[in-house]
């Protein structure tokens, strides 16, 4: 063989694991990204707290809640603000088939529920977590 076309041949193959070595980093570093905690300045940042939501129960009762809505980004907290009338819409579908016992088993179930539920909507950015940062039964 020529040795010229070697050396183009080694060149070319350098160039091309190069190419995929720095590909391959940039790849695994923005995924270690997405698994990282919020730092609690971002999700202060992020986050927006609704008006309370009042509505009866099943059992004949008031619940009285609010909720804090934690996002993955500016864009997100804009749509949350937006539908919040959506969120109180979710509460309510939910509320209609719990008593005044799941308000005190089952708040971690709840706030799952509304997280699943509002990041159905969400088309601008993600909700990461829900809180429930009030609650009165009567």
């Amino acid at each position: 063989m020529n040795p010229k076309l070697i050396k183009i041949l080694v060149v070319v193959l350098l160039i091309i694991t190069i190419a995929g070595a720095v590909t391959l980093y940039f790849l695994l570093d923005s995924s270690s990204d997405e698994g990282k905690a919020m730092s609690i300045d971002d999700m202060v940042k992020y986050s927006y707290t609704t008006e309370e939501i009042r509505t009866d129960l099943n059992d004949g009762n008031f619940v009285l809640i609010q909720f804090q809505f934690i996002t993955n980004s500016k864009a997100g907290l804009e749509e949350i603000e937006k539908r919040e009338f959506q969120v109180k819409n979710e509460f309510i579908k939910f509320s209609v088939d719990l008593t005044a016992n799941d308000f005190q088993d089952n708040l971690s179930e709840l706030e799952s529920d509304m997280k699943t539920a509002m990041n159905k909507h969400m088309t601008e950015g993600q909700i990461v977590d829900v809180l429930i940062i009030s609650k009165v039964i009567q």
